[in-house]
């Protein structure tokens, strides 16, 4: 949890600089209130947890949503080929700046332009992805937080083998509309099961009802042979 806090207010933070640092020629065009621009590639109802911890990050360095700052929420609705249109809608409207959530969003914002400071979060490693040159000296417009979850995805899987150390098959749930981080999931947590003796059950949810019902499926299946198939994507 104090992760999580302290990500929110590094994210916020540099959201409020990224503002606070647009030029000032570009500012004088814009409306007296500092438009921030967000950029999904999911929906408002998979998204109202992140939200909230989004709005409560900005309170945290001085950023009111309809007081002191306005938010304009661009979601793709898991249509990855409306993001281009989505970023570059935000780009006409002169936003101070971009937040992008996941790796797909911070591509589109990347491909938009090349002025407007750009925030993203990201799992995969930001230098792999092409969103900056390096983790030192990101350059170009972009900066952000990666969060080594794809890179540590072989690391959890052995703790959990170290806590359940008598399990034999093990649930993975990934999020099939982002196709990147679910491929290099499921390539490096198949490495790591087979080396573990371990068996794999592939849960594909992309909202909070897949995700509550992909955990009831697995409870209700229980183990069946064709689980212990190769995983399914």
């Amino acid at each position: 949890m104090a992760s999580h806090i302290e990500r929110r207010k590094f994210l916020a933070t540099l959201l409020g600089g990224a503002a606070a640092a647009w030029p000032f020629a570009a500012r004088a065009q814009q409306p007296t209130m500092p438009v921030i621009g967000l950029l999904d590639s999911r929906s408002p109802d998979a998204m109202a947890d992140r939200l909230r911890a989004f709005r409560l990050g900005l309170k945290d360095v001085g950023y009111v949503e309809g007081e002191n700052v306005t938010i304009i929420y661009r979601f793709a609705e898991n249509q990855l080929d409306r993001l281009s249109e989505l970023a570059a809608e935000l780009v006409r409207r002169q936003v101070a700046v971009i937040t992008a959530t996941s790796s797909y969003p911070a591509l589109a914002a990347k491909a938009a332009t090349t002025t407007i400071p750009i925030v993203f979060l990201v799992g995969e490693d930001p230098v792999k992805l092409g969103l900056v040159a390096s983790l030192a000296r990101p350059g170009g417009n972009l900066t952000g937080i990666n969060l080594f979850s794809v890179e540590l995805t072989a690391k959890r899987l052995g703790l959990l083998r170290e806590m359940v150390p008598g399990a034999a098959r093990i649930a993975v749930l990934v999020n099939p509309a982002n196709t990147t981080t679910t491929e290099t999931t499921l390539r490096d947590v198949q490495s790591a099961a087979r080396a573990m003796g371990l068996q794999i059950q592939v849960l594909n949810a992309d909202s909070s009802d897949e995700i509550d019902a992909a955990f009831e499926g697995s409870v209700a299946s229980g183990p069946t042979p064709s689980s212990s198939g190769p995983p399914r994507s």
